[in-house]
């Protein structure tokens, strides 16, 4: 009986015994995502993700004789969306230009748009 592996074995192996061994890694992805709210950033952080394509032998180190049999990763947990600031235009009127920021201090819930200069606007008191 053979065994399937990625060892490759010649006569000075004779004798010697072949091993394997599975050892699990927790792999974080941390992502980011402009989103109009958090239901539409669930949505496209679900459709994203690992590139299973990309797990492969390739991530692994092969030296001293050992050789990769398998990689693979599984889904375990997701923690919570969390919101981290508000797309916003600054406008520096004395050297008139405009710069996108990510306003940490707004929140979640406030209405920027364009025409935004120093105030926010709730939603609702539009």
């Amino acid at each position: 009986m053979t065994i399937d592996t990625n060892v490759f074995v010649v006569e000075k192996d004779v004798g010697k015994n072949l091993y394997r061994k599975k050892t699990y890694y927790n792999l974080v992805i941390e992502q980011e995502v402009i989103a109009k709210d958090k239901d539409e950033a669930d949505k496209l952080f679900a459709e994203c993700g690992i590139d299973h394509s990309q797990i492969n032998h390739e991530i692994t180190e092969t030296k001293d004789g050992v050789e990769t049999y398998m990689v693979d990763a599984n889904y375990t947990e997701s923690g919570d969306t969390e919101y981290m600031g508000k797309v916003t235009i600054e406008t520096d009127e004395e050297d008139s230009y405009e710069q996108v920021t990510i306003d940490t201090y707004a929140t979640e819930t406030d209405v920027h748009t364009k025409d935004y200069q120093e105030h926010t606007v709730k939603q609702g008191e539009l």
